[in-house]
């Protein structure tokens, strides 16, 4: 089972917070889906619908050969009314910040690098620039 978003998060669609969307195996039905949060995670489920979508198709290549991929199954299970279910936060804040500022010093360290090299071969205008 993988847990999914229900919408975009600019969708306007209201997302209720008893509500939540699986993917799951093609073989599972709703009584295993039901059974399987029941023993697995110990939660409670008022009902569960399961709807199969079909896979993107593609034309690929010069002949224009049409792929599909797979299709899959989308559970939607809805909790008791006291029980409500938040997305976790996978990527805090605090860490992508400073993924972010990591990434903009080594932008920096290769700008300052590109201009030492272009400096060096200004004043050597017939030798390549991978010989410096």
């Amino acid at each position: 089972m993988k847990l999914i978003r229900p919408y975009a998060e600019d969708d306007p669609r209201p997302i209720f917070p008893n509500r939540v969307h699986f993917i799951v195996s093609m073989e599972m039905t709703r009584h295993d889906v039901k059974n399987y949060l029941k023993k697995i995670y110990n939660v409670d489920t008022i009902a569960v619908r399961t709807e199969i979508r079909m896979g993107k198709t593609k034309e690929v290549g010069k002949e224009r050969m049409v792929t599909k991929e797979d299709d899959y199954k989308i559970a939607y299970v809805t909790l008791p009314e006291g029980q409500d279910f938040t997305f976790p936060d996978i990527y805090p804040k605090d860490k992508v910040d400073s993924k972010v500022e990591d990434e903009k010093k080594q932008m920096e360290n290769m700008k300052t690098g590109l201009k030492r090299v272009k400096d060096v071969t200004k004043m050597k205008p017939d030798l390549p620039g991978w010989f410096t």
